[in-house]
């Protein structure tokens, strides 16, 4: 066995991994902590993706850099759309099935937005340091993957940090912990689910920026990158933000190490069959709920 090989490929595995991560945590935290399960999510990332894409092309601004005022305008726009869309959702009594049939709406306007206006070619996103290398030993990295990788770190660090160490941070896990207790301490549920919808929202506009660094994409790619947020989620198990962030790591190594020796039409039946083999042990996924 090549076992520089091996070690690229394992490398890449976690750099691909992270950035799933970061795009999956905030998905899980709308299903964990809302019960809102957000099938329009990859399609907010995307689109930043686009964004980014269409700032780079106009203006020369880094897609990275760009991530400043995307981010608080993807919160912004996903409080709105909590206020009027998913809150009256929220009141149903089956409301996870209600938000899937609603935000999967809301993914066919989003994708067909970006049809409109980018229309179905794929795009690259192709910046100063996309091609160029840096070499360890034997082994060599890209500057743009590395630049997802410590992006998907810090993002997936700072959502951790916020729940854990911020007053608003410990109110959306009591909110929904015990929401009934939460309220006598003077927690508005209301506010507090917006701010998680908007941090969730404003995290998938990072990781879709970060994916859009490692691979090509176009308007319908959302819909593929969706599967692998159930499938991240799930394993990492609903709710939990470290968790995720290692399922992501996890199954992009199991990813990058089966496309490096295996056929390619093996990859994703080895990929999902984990997502069973991790059902039928642990159904709640491999990390309990932090929400």
């Amino acid at each position: 066995m090549n076992t520089v090989l091996l070690v690229q490929s394992l490398i890449g595995g976690i750099i691909m991994g992270s950035v799933y991560a970061l795009l999956g945590v905030g998905f899980s935290l709308t299903w964990g902590v809302m019960r809102v399960i957000h099938i329009s999510h990859a399609a907010f990332g995307l689109i930043a993706a686009f964004v980014a894409y269409g700032c780079l092309q106009r203006w020369g601004i880094d897609p990275i850099a760009s991530l400043v005022f995307m981010v608080p305008l993807l919160f912004c726009c996903a409080c709105f759309v909590y206020r009027f869309l998913i809150l009256p959702v929220t009141k149903a009594r089956e409301v996870i099935v209600s938000s899937m049939i609603l935000t999967f709406g809301i993914a066919i306007i989003v994708e067909n937005i970006m049809l409109l206006i980018w229309g179905p070619d794929p795009r690259l996103i192709t910046t100063w340091y996309t091609s160029r290398v840096f070499i360890v030993g034997p082994f060599y990295f890209q500057y743009a993957p590395v630049a997802g990788f410590v992006m998907a770190v810090a993002g997936v660090g700072v959502i951790h940090l916020f729940l854990k160490k911020t007053y608003t941070g410990k109110a959306v896990r009591a909110a929904w912990q015990q929401s009934d207790a939460a309220q006598l301490y003077g927690v508005n549920l209301t506010r507090i689910s917006m701010i998680t919808f908007g941090l969730a929202v404003g995290s998938a506009g990072a990781g879709g920026v970060g994916l859009a660094l490692l691979y090509s994409f176009e308007p319908h790619a959302h819909n593929l990158w969706l599967i692998y947020l159930f499938l991240v989620v799930i394993v990492g198990g609903v709710g939990n933000v470290l968790g995720t962030a290692a399922a992501g790591v996890l199954i992009g190594i199991i990813t990058g190490l089966s496309l490096a020796f295996l056929p390619y039409q093996w990859v994703n039946p080895l990929t999902f069959g984990l997502l069973m083999a991790v059902l039928a042990v642990r159904p709640h996924g491999l990390f309990r709920s932090e929400v």
